[in-house]
């Protein structure tokens, strides 16, 4: 079962990419390399930097994908491998791909701007304001719920931390080597593949051992620190590593599935609603797409693509590999990460002393996994379990656990990292409107060292309360409702700007907005009473964002359908 899976997986999303996505890019956007990118006409060498698609590639997968496409597909297999499965493929498919792709390009053709400046562009300027709130209140719950998750795998394997921590020397380095040497990219490169290398053994022997308080206030400063420095220095390195880091956690886990010859333990479907946010009966329809984000759709990857990945995009034909490819692949993770938990979850599960059985796995699984270790570390040991099993296992499984550890934390603190830049850049917007009355404000609360810090606080507060059950979902929620408004955006792009066909991304968006407007409603009134009793800051502040969104959201549906056959007006901003 894991050598079909993976293979069909791999040919599946080929033929997508090499078909599909040629097609949205010829005949819907109509990319164009004729057409000068906002990265070389603005190069200001801090956020608009012409990048080499390799290197941009490996910093748009990390920060879009981060430990999501891993903790979803994770949790989501409390309802079976075929259920989580088959929403991993949907999405990507109908939804996701084209989803970041139109995001990547709506932008590149408005100079870089946001998506929310698209919107406003496109819709209505009151669509717009409320957009950068709604963006604005996602990254906060970001912040959290990747805290959380690092919050835990950094308590329960000491070498998760340490990797983490000598990967940030070795990017900064590799920084140096990329910008300030006249080194060959060839000779950097493997360089930094010998430093990925070198980290690893580190970590294993080196382990760094804190508490929480100490890893909650290292990671506030961190994001705060690498949302205000340079692109160049410290984030696309990060990510140039990190992307090697995903191909060989990639390579080894795809033979691992194809070689080991192995059934399923996990039942391929549970029940239509096991336990698992907050400890409640959590229904499939609607709720699947709030605990599978990444790893199938995510509006994140909209506020990524327009928000830092457009400013860097060297030619508008690399676009379709950055938007449409990495969402592809980042589907074929989830897709490894359903395989290795399916085959090997019940083992390492039993390894850990807890009862999982077959016949009780809707009931026993998600509070197993509470009882054990994180959702991430049950990847780590997932992935490890699998690839011992093969004619691999001449590898340690100690560097197994720390390779798939590294990989999860590594993605984690750049989408936090990246997270809060965009936030910066979400918050300078917000504040426009106070330029006109005092700009010497505006100018102090659009720093971008101020407003790194306000995201940063609220973020990893609610990521150190330690409510996963209800960041995570919350996460979800305010994620797919961003990619329902983004896709929207999209067809109003395509339909207004390159008078080409929109149903590419106007139905899937309505098929979005409805399903998560449903499990948003039932969020509120299953998941935060529950919460709101246990821990009323949390819960209350959770609670609040999403009620504030789910009115944002009638609002945003009610002005796309009212403008949807207006005429465009007039913009300063234009094609190039």
């Amino acid at each position: 079962m894991t050598t079909i899976i993976v293979v069909v997986g791999a040919v599946v999303y080929a033929a997508l990419y090499l078909i599909y996505g040629r097609k949205m890019e010829s005949e819907v956007v109509k990319a164009d390399n004729s057409i000068i990118t906002p990265a070389n006409r603005l190069n200001d060498g801090v956020d608009y930097v012409p990048t080499r698609t390799s290197v941009l590639f490996g910093h748009h997968f990390a920060s879009v994908a981060g430990a999501a496409p891993i903790v979803g597909p994770v949790v989501a297999m409390a309802w079976g491998w075929v259920p989580a499965l088959a929403w991993v493929w949907f999405g990507n498919i109908f939804i996701g791909a084209v989803h970041d792709y139109l995001a990547v390009m709506a932008s590149v053709r408005y100079d870089g701007k946001s998506i929310q400046f698209v919107a406003s562009d496109l819709i209505n300027k009151r669509t717009g304001y409320l957009f950068y709130i709604l963006v604005f209140f996602l990254l906060i719950l970001v912040v959290a719920a990747f805290a959380a998750v690092l919050g835990g795998m950094f308590l329960s394997n000491p070498g998760i931390p340490a990797a983490a921590t000598y990967l940030l020397v070795a990017a900064v380095i590799q920084g140096f080597l990329m910008y300030k040497t006249k080194l060959p990219f060839a000779v950097s490169t493997a360089i930094g593949i010998a430093m990925l290398i070198l980290v690893i053994f580190l970590a294993g022997m080196f382990p760094l051992t804190a508490g929480k308080n100490f890893w909650f206030l290292a990671m506030f400063f961190y994001i705060i620190i690498a949302a205000a420095l340079p692109v160049q220095v410290l984030l696309q390195p990060r990510d140039y590593l990190n992307a090697w880091l995903l191909y060989v956690g990639l390579i080894l886990g795809g033979l691992g599935a194809i070689f080991a010859f192995k059934g399923f333990s996990a039942p391929a479907f549970t029940s239509f609603a096991p336990i698992i946010s907050a400890g409640q009966p959590t229904p499939f329809w609607p709720v699947i797409p709030l605990i599978i984000a990444c790893g199938s759709l995510s509006g994140f990857h909209a506020l990524v693509a327009s928000g830092t990945t457009s400013k860097q995009l060297k030619t508008e034909k690399a676009g379709l590999a950055i938007g449409y490819g990495v969402m592809l692949v980042e589907g074929f993770l989830s897709t490894i990460v359903v395989i290795a938990v399916a085959g090997w979850g019940m083992q390492v599960m039993t390894g850990a002393g807890q009862t999982l059985t077959t016949a009780g796995w809707s009931t026993q699984y998600t509070p197993a996994m509470r009882g054990s270790f994180p959702n991430a570390s049950m990847f780590s040991e997932t992935w490890a379990a699998m690839i011992a099993d093969t004619w691999l296992n001449f590898i340690p499984e100690t560097f197994l656990r720390i390779i798939a550890g590294m990989w999860v934390s590594s993605f984690a603190l750049t989408t936090l990292d990246s997270t809060n830049r965009l936030a910066r850049y979400t918050l300078a917007e917000i504040f426009l409107p106070l330029k006109k009355y005092s700009e010497s404000l505006y100018r102090f609360l659009s720093n971008r060292w101020v407003a790194s810090i306000i995201p940063a606080a609220i973020g990893v507060y609610l990521g150190w309360s330690g409510s996963f059950g209800l960041l995570w979902p919350s996460f979800g929620a305010a994620n797919q409702l961003i990619a329902a408004i983004a896709l929207l955006t999209g067809t109003a792009w395509v339909s207004k700007r390159l008078k080409t066909k929109a149903t590419y991304a106007f139905i899937p968006a309505m098929l979005l907005w409805v399903t998560v407007t449903a499990a948003m409603i039932w969020y509120l009134v299953v998941v935060i009473p529950v919460t709101w009793a246990a821990n009323p800051a949390t819960g209350g502040t959770v609670g609040f964002i999403t009620a504030a969104m789910l009115v944002m959201n009638f609002i945003f549906i009610y002005d796309f359908f009212k403008t949807k056959d207006q005429p465009l007006a007039d913009t300063e901003i234009t094609e190039e």
